[in-house]
């Protein structure tokens, strides 16, 4: 029998140690092994990436290729510039290839994906092997053992996780890879088509990466952030398998951190260095195996007398993914949004995302149902509401693509429950733009927790911009790090600088005043003045959550998705009710849409008195939620 002839396909998994897939593609003993990523156009342009989480990737990429090069100098990460559900078919032909091998992928759309994949291999009469190494356990028999159920509480991901046996050790990455074959791509290459491009706001330059193949050498290289066209990253956190176990080496040298590790004891003002891991964003690319990670803390932690326990301890953190990923699984798409989400609480945010009554999915556009919350959204994303800790935090997300699980917390309190009251969604996005470590399912997962729709529910405990970040930096030194303008204040005004005296702001040489845009009057800085008056702001948000929590819609009731959820909220819905009728969700229908439609206008209800109020008068407008 001729020798097998494989694909191994690299996705998730940038990393050679502890590979179960690619122990399972080595255990064919191949007559040749294709180390293969597929450059997918639904990354480039479908989904929000910024420079910072694309230069990480080609970090990881490069690093990967390096060591496979180690092993052997005929081989490389072969990078094919076309789409997995194009490419394979003519590839498995020109290649003569008879294995396909990669590891599994619970995400929503690479479900999709790697189905059709499938089946084209089967067509192909290529055989397909997958295993699972992109989490601690199979999400698929992490909910076979919630009773078929999505893991909603970190109790139920432990007790499911418990009835599948001890974590499996990881596996030594290998000391030698076979050689690939012949290479040739004597075929046409199907390109893309680049409009829908959701990230043409992140490039300064023409995306050109799919100009050929093999790239523009021929050679199979990894893309370049110029090929892409994207600005320059300006994180300082580099990707890479070599990187990150050396990280894991210095994290685990310090048994004792190691051991009494405590999540929410770690300071989220601490920036140099920070107090976490931050080795998320390596298990996110797969540099890191979360088993490696597993076994060195749990051998650790094993031998200390004192040590912390799940769920704040280093492992813990690793069991909270397994149960965003066992949610994510069970649901699909629809784990990240509201609109048909069984186990999402239905709250009638500012700014709802738009629904295509098609698929019943949201459609990544929003619309604006109130000036002053898209006012609010866009200075929270922009890091000038006026408050220097949730502007801080702002600017570090977008300056370094990775902040402190606790500014995580008060940033998307901010947006939604505490302060803004504007869709967990729209911050969803805004993360998933920006962070180096996204992940569908803990992003969608972590905003549903904070705006207190799953996962939690006491919505009425709140982060103050001001008192919280005092308890760990009374100085603020992390405000002035990342708001130099506040450089000078002096302690007393440094979370609170609109209360400073004028003259002091200009004796500090930075002006409290307008809503940020301006950077300097004068020979002075400007700072923006809040963009509410908190306490307040608070209240009503806390107001609203009570009743929705009193209503009890989830996203999947018929009222939510026919829109007559409405007749429910008629005296507290924050927002612009419009009889019992409406679009699917909790959008509301523009001033002009005709009485034909069903739309039957009604003055604004104000979401604190039950009064009504003058008509706005704005046209809802649908804009990216970008």
């Amino acid at each position: 029998m001729p020798k097998p002839r494989v694909v191994y396909w690299f996705r998730t998994d940038l990393r050679l140690h502890d590979s179960p897939a690619l122990k399972a593609a080595l255990d064919l003993q191949p007559e040749c092994l294709y180390p293969v990523w597929t450059w997918d156009p639904h990354y480039v342009y479908r989904a929000r990436v910024g420079p910072n989480r694309w230069q990480f990737l080609l970090d990881c990429q490069n690093d990967l290729s390096e060591s496979i090069t180690k092993l052997n100098s005929k081989s490389k990460l072969f990078v094919i510039r076309e789409a997995p559900q194009t490419l394979f078919q003519k590839l498995f032909k020109a290649w003569n290839i008879t294995h396909l091998v990669f590891e599994k992928d619970t995400d929503a759309y690479a479900r999709d994906r790697d189905s059709k994949v499938v089946k084209l291999a089967k067509d192909a009469g290529v055989k397909v092997i997958i295993k699972t190494g992109r989490t601690l356990y199979d999400p698929d028999e992490l909910i076979q053992q919630n009773y078929g159920k999505p893991t909603m509480s970190i109790s139920q991901a432990q007790a499911a996780g418990s009835k599948l046996g001890e974590i499996p050790r990881p596996i030594p990455a290998p000391n030698q890879l076979p050689d690939p074959g012949k290479r040739n791509l004597d075929f046409d290459q199907e390109k893309p088509t680049k409009s829908p491009d959701i990230n043409a706001e992140q490039r300064d330059g023409d995306e050109t990466s799919y100009h050929a193949l093999a790239g523009p050498k021929n050679d199979f290289a990894v893309p370049t952030m110029e090929e892409l066209g994207l600005k320059p990253a300006t994180t300082p956190h580099r990707g890479g398998e070599t990187i990150a176990l050396k990280m894991l080496d210095e994290i685990t040298a310090d048994e004792v951190y190691t051991a009494t590790f405590e999540k929410p004891k770690t300071a989220p003002t601490a920036f140099s260095p920070q107090a976490t891991t931050l080795l998320s964003p390596h298990l996110h690319f797969g540099s890191l195996s979360s088993r490696e990670f597993y076994w060195r803390a749990q051998d650790i932690v094993s031998k200390h007398k004192n040590a912390s326990k799940p769920p704040t301890s280093l492992t813990g953190q690793l069991l909270f993914r397994e149960m965003y990923f066992g949610a994510q699984a069970a649901l699909g798409y629809k784990f990240a949004q509201t609109y048909g989400n069984a186990q999402v609480r239905f709250i009638p945010w500012h700014l709802p995302s738009k629904i295509d009554t098609a698929t019943n999915l949201i459609t990544g556009t929003y619309r604006i149902d109130d000036p002053e919350a898209q006012e609010y959204f866009v200075r929270w994303r922009e890091g000038r509401t006026g408050f220097p800790w949730i502007d801080a935090l702002m600017r570090q997300l977008r300056l370094e693509g990775w902040i402190h699980h606790l500014g995580r917390h008060a940033v998307a309190c901010f947006l939604t429950r505490g302060g803004c009251y504007v869709d967990w969604e729209r911050g969803a996005e805004v993360f998933e733009e920006w962070l180096l470590d996204h992940e569908t399912a803990c992003n969608a997962g972590n905003w549903q927790w904070l705006s207190c729709v799953a996962f939690y529910s006491q919505f009425y405990r709140c982060y103050s911009p001001v008192s919280f970040p005092q308890k760990w930096d009374k100085e603020g030194k992390f405000v002035r790090r990342y708001c130099p303008e506040l450089e000078m204040f002096d302690a007393k005004f440094v979370y609170e600088p609109w209360k400073a005296p004028i003259a002091d702001q200009k004796k500090w040489g930075c002006v409290v005043k307008g809503d940020g845009t301006t950077a300097t009057e004068g020979e002075f800085k400007v700072y923006p003045k809040p963009v509410f008056e908190f306490s307040a702001q608070r209240e009503k948000c806390i107001r609203r959550m009570k009743n929705a929590y009193h209503v009890g819609l989830r996203g999947s009731d018929k009222r939510v998705l026919n829109g007559s959820w409405r007749e429910l909220f008629m005296d507290d819905a924050e927002g612009s009710p419009e009889g019992s009728n409406g679009p699917p969700g909790a959008m509301l229908k523009h001033e002009e849409a005709t009485r034909e439609e069903g739309y039957h206008p009604q003055a604004d209800i104000d979401g604190d008195s039950g009064m009504k109020t003058k008509e706005r008068g704005t046209r809802e407008t649908q804009v990216k939620a970008h």
